[in-house]
């Protein structure tokens, strides 16, 4: 069946509360563990459908903003996801009081088990009203991205659209369109300012009354961090600045001098080339239409997936007005099908979403008959694995999309990921300066964020973008608004990633079977357990980054030798 044939039907709150209580009930009296079973089952196909509908009216609505059913239907889901997540949380806590513990860890996993205690540290009915106002705030943030509409050369953009001026290798061109993109956030300041702030309050406001410090705690136990903590993230943010940093420096070196200029400024950071980055030799249908290629000749599994993914219309690429900003992956549970949204701009990040996003959905592809919604898709941190792996393992295929460019893309995209890393960090360590700190006043946030931009990213130039040099870079990482302390999975995801790329190099048969085999468990494990069926070093391990920075080099080398 068609994306566009999905049903959406508005569920009536009442009516499910009813079948859904019964059934928890059903579940607590149950005598034996079959029965027990059979009633975790049909409550799971509630749960389920209520999964669906939500995530139908989400994409539709990130789709189109402007869309006033679907709009409306967004709206529905702010005020009444929370009451939903109510009713769940009565089912975690049947599942966590069970008489019948090693058989539900058994048949759905220790890591289901785990969120559903989780599940409960991080929700009480006293927090529904601040869940309320925290998803009308983020929707709200979304709306402020979706609408830019800026006049450039004579066309209306919105900020995708933008994007591909600010790789021009017209420095002037590069220039203006950069300064049209940052003047959005500064003409907007005061709403992403108010915006951000009262979600920092309300968050910490939860954290406190469900018993916490503050929201660094409830924030990881959102994110179902069960097997690592802060301490241990501060100690892998020690070896990026220790390893990364100064490789990045020489990175950034290298890419003024290609470019002929005394000094790299954030104009500049994202063009690679004096004569352009390396471009898809073709529109929307060349990409796809290679695509089938690739993941054809890639494996039987990933011929299988693509095949279902473009029969049944599950991927929405272009950009447009009113289209929101980004791009994510998704999953339909009813239909157990993933979902792809992106905003093609005709750049190389195209392919960087044909196979990021691809990764994602190819795994919740290859899980699809776990049934448990909590455990089809895993935490995050293991899911962008994942993503992040097949952009290096769909390598070999490059040169059919870029042709000529093909070692241009993949020395821009491997010193890209590379670069990554310290931003990466500089991202999670302002969420927990911020959330440690509720009380700071914007202006205090934005010179946190400036300062750590210092620290992790020494080389960033802004000229005279007022706007940027008060700390404004951060608004248009919707992360930060939208999914607290989500962007250290990013960090821990790419080094396993790039680990992944020398498994490839060195063993493509064994490399693939090791991704196959982390995609196969779909979320029935946690990160680190996930790390080890990858036959992966954990990041957290001291020398992890070591370990990866030697082949790294190697391939930088490599491909600037064919440049």
């Amino acid at each position: 069946m068609k994306f566009k044939d999905y049903k959406y039907e508005r569920p009536n709150y009442e009516e499910i509360k009813k079948s859904f209580l019964e059934l928890v009930d059903k579940i607590k009296n149950a005598s034996t563990y079959d029965e027990q079973k059979l009633h975790i089952n049909q409550l799971n196909n509630i749960r389920k459908h209520i999964e669906t509908m939500s995530t139908l009216a989400s994409i539709r609505n990130s789709i189109n903003t402007a869309d006033e059913f679907y709009d409306e239907e967004q709206n529905y889901w702010d005020e009444q996801g929370p009451l939903y997540t109510e009713l769940n949380s009565d089912f975690y806590k049947a599942i966590v009081n069970s008489k019948f513990k090693d058989e539900i860890k058994k048949d759905y996993s220790e890591q289901f088990y785990k969120i559903c205690e989780y599940s409960l540290k991080s929700f009480s009915p006293e927090i529904i009203s601040d869940l309320q106002e925290e998803n009308k705030l983020m929707s709200k943030y979304t709306k402020l991205l979706a609408s830019a509409k800026i006049n450039f050369k004579g066309e209306e953009l919105n900020l995708s659209g933008l994007y591909k001026y600010m790789l021009s290798s017209d420095r002037n061109e590069r220039e203006q369109s950069s300064k049209a993109y940052y003047n959005y956030f500064g003409e907007h300041e005061e709403e992403f300012d108010e915006i951000y702030d009262q979600l920092v309050h309300i968050r910490h406001n939860m954290a406190k009354k469900l018993g916490f410090k503050n929201f660094v705690e409830l924030g990881y136990i959102r994110m179902d961090r069960t097997d690592y903590n802060p301490e241990m993230v501060v100690n892998l943010r020690k070896q990026i600045l220790e390893y990364i940093v100064p490789l990045c420096n020489k990175l950034y070196e290298k890419q003024a001098k290609r470019l002929n200029l005394d000094k790299l400024t954030y104009i500049d950071e994202n063009l690679e080339f004096l004569d352009g980055n390396a471009t898809i030799k073709g529109d929307s249908d060349y990409i796809i239409e290679n695509g089938i290629k690739m993941y054809q000749e890639l494996s039987q599994e990933t011929k299988e997936f693509f095949d279902f993914m473009l029969e049944n219309e599950l991927m929405d690429l272009e950009t447009k007005h009113n289209k929101s900003a980004g791009g994510y992956c998704t999953y339909i549970p009813d239909y157990k099908a993933p979902f792809i949204f992106s905003n093609f701009n005709k750049t190389s990040e195209d392919m960087d979403v044909l196979t990021h996003e691809a990764g994602h959905a190819f795994q919740l592809y290859m899980s699809r008959d776990i049934d448990m919604q909590e455990i089809n898709f895993p935490t995050l941190d293991s899911c962008e694995i994942h993503s992040m792996s097949m952009e290096f393992i769909t390598y070999p295929w490059m040169e059919t999309f870029f042709k000529e460019d093909s070692d241009k893309y993949k020395f821009a995209h491997l010193t890209s990921a590379i670069k990554f890393l310290p931003y990466g960090v500089v991202v999670d360590e302002f969420q927990h300066v911020v959330y440690d700190n509720p009380n700071m006043t914007s202006d205090e946030r934005k010179k946190v964020w400036r300062d750590l931009e210092k620290k992790y990213l020494p080389h960033r130039d802004y000229e005279d973008n007022e706007i940027l040099e008060r700390g404004c870079w951060f608004f248009k990482q919707g992360h930060i608004f939208k999914d607290p302390f989500y962007y250290i999975d990013y960090v821990l995801a790419q080094i396993c990633a790039f680990q992944f790329l020398k498994k490839m190099e060195e063993d493509r048969i064994s490399g693939w079977e090791d991704y196959l085999r982390i995609c196969k468990v779909g979320g029935t494990q946690s990160f680190l357990q996930i790390v080890k069926t990858g036959n992966l070093i954990s990041p957290f391990d001291d020398k992890c980054i070591e370990y990866i920075i030697k082949n790294l080099e190697t391939n930088i080398e490599k491909f600037e030798r064919n440049l």
